[in-house]
């Protein structure tokens, strides 16, 4: 049996899910025994989504609107969360031990950046708990400008000048030590779109640190992740979950995936990859990807998959249909059993309130 959650709208006289969200057999119970909980956004449908699990032992998720909800960080009780035009900052209200109707993390919408619609793909959180993030647009890492939309602090040596296009499609961020180490990009090319002609092998990982390229000939690269000293990345034009190998820089896969692989985090020993449905356009087509799944018989599939990193088999996944067809990035909320956020959509953000404690 599978834990099961539904919302439905109504479609003339006719119900259908507009929601539906499954876990395998023991998703839960692995949950359950790793102590922690998952976020993940959806660009297309514009939701963050928080997976935990009730007091009954089934699943908790919970949601909130925000526009085109992309790139996660996490660091302590704050998270960050970029979106259409804004780059938000979330800090979790409750103090350890304490809960709010059956949650143990409020997440609070406090801060919210400008920074206008420059596509903020990956963010990254930096030793003084800053964030860093990537400007598709512009081609670069930048952080919040003071009177700026965006500082800009690093771009590839083959991109000329700072402009407004979209030219490599440089798109994920790896941090280690609270720096930013590793990028993924769809190509090298320095022309507006011109990363769109190289989607099959032209991706690669850049070092931030040296500007060399540490790994070549991949098919549009996502979600690069520094995990136990280990080069981590989704190879989503080929649907490839996988590792690069320090001396050869040659991407070694450990697990197939039937869907475009975008988002990656860790729990202990398993990864959990975030699986899109391909979109009808000429970005997704003529990709390996869409050989393998018909050469597998399996249908492209959107929601998580739980890979065990010892044996690269998928242990367990959460399963999504309906409104839902793309994923864009996945954290992992360590600790938490059953995370929410507050949003704007209804008045409780008006009345859940934390007073700084000072002396007067």
């Amino acid at each position: 049996m599978t834990d099961k959650a539904e919302r439905h709208r109504t479609r003339g006289d006719m119900a259908e899910p507009a929601f539906s969200a499954s876990g395998s057999r023991l998703f839960t119970s692995w949950l359950t025994g790793a102590q922690a909980s998952l976020a993940f956004t959806t660009y297309q449908a514009g939701k963050v989504f928080f997976i935990g699990m009730q007091p009954d032992g089934r699943l908790s998720i919970f949601e909130r609107t925000f526009a085109r909800s992309m790139g996660l960080a996490t660091q302590d009780k704050r998270l960050w969360m970029a979106t259409l035009n804004q780059l938000w900052r979330f800090e979790d209200f409750l103090e350890d031990g304490q809960q709010h109707n059956g949650f143990d993390a409020v997440y609070v919408p406090l801060e919210s950046r400008t920074t206008g619609d420059v596509d903020v793909h990956d963010i990254g959180v930096q030793a003084d708990g800053q964030p860093i993030f990537v400007t598709t647009l512009f081609n670069c890492l930048a952080v919040p400008g003071e009177t700026h939309s965006f500082r800009p602090v690093w771009k590839p040596p083959f991109i000329d000048r700072l402009v407004a296009e979209d030219r490599c499609h440089l798109n994920g961020l790896a941090m280690e030590d609270g720096k930013a180490k590793y990028v993924s990009m769809v190509s090298t090319t320095n022309i507006s779109e011109g990363w769109r002609e190289h989607r099959e092998s032209g991706g690669v990982i850049m070092d931030v640190e040296s500007n060399e390229i540490v790994a070549t000939g991949l098919s549009m690269p996502h979600s690069p992740r520094v995990h136990n000293g280990v080069l981590w990345l989704l190879n989503a034009g080929t649907g490839e979950f996988g590792k690069v190998d320090s001396n050869s820089g040659k991407f070694e896969p450990v697990a197939f995936c039937p869907g475009f692989l975008r988002g990656l985090t860790f729990i202990g020993d398993h990864a959990i990859v975030g699986l899109s449905k391909p979109r009808e356009n000429k970005t997704f087509q003529g990709l390996a990807l869409n050989a393998r799944l018909e050469k597998e018989g399996v249908s492209p599939q959107c929601g998580l998959k739980v890979i065990d990193l010892k044996t690269g088999a998928v242990a367990h996944s959460f399963t999504i249909e309906g409104v839902v067809e793309e994923l864009y990035d996945v954290v992992a909320l360590p600790g938490l059993i059953r995370p929410m956020a507050l949003g704007f959509k209804t008045e409780e953000i008006r009345h859940y309130l934390k007073p700084a404690e000072v002396d007067l």
